[in-house]
């Protein structure tokens, strides 16, 4: 296996929705037509998609019942900690959810969590100790 992820795919309750939510809420790129079924956004180094919630579930062989957290996260690290900020409330501004407000990490770096429309979670992280080129 190489060492990367191509795609991460999220299920969602409505394709429309999230797709202005990510396309205008968030400003990530994609061709994505109503109607198409699924949703590309290509970002630097891997591709995110929407896909109906029941289908994706059906598609991977699993139960369609959803926990309240489903064991991941998805992570966008910035360059700062104002730009946390920034990016926090734009999510919130598009219509997410605060999970938990930017705060210092014990492990030295900056971040906070927002959820999307369908309750999927997003850090948003400043760490001094790499570089997010």
């Amino acid at each position: 296996m190489q060492p990367r992820i191509s795609i991460i795919t999220l299920g969602v309750s409505d394709l429309d929705r999230s797709v202005a939510f990510y396309r205008e809420g968030l400003g990530l790129p994609t061709s994505y037509k109503e109607g198409e079924g699924i949703a590309f956004f290509q970002l630097k180094g891997t591709w995110l998609a929407l896909y109906p919630y029941q289908a994706l579930a059906e598609e991977a062989g699993l139960p369609p019942e959803r926990g309240l957290f489903g064991g991941i996260t998805l992570a966008h690290n910035v360059e700062s900690k104002e730009e946390v900020h920034r990016v926090i409330d734009q999510a919130l501004a598009a219509g997410a959810s605060l999970l938990k407000p930017a705060a210092d990490m014990f492990w030295g770096g900056y971040s906070g969590y927002f959820a999307d429309l369908d309750g999927h979670p997003w850090e948003v992280a400043w760490n001094p100790f790499i570089s997010i080129e």
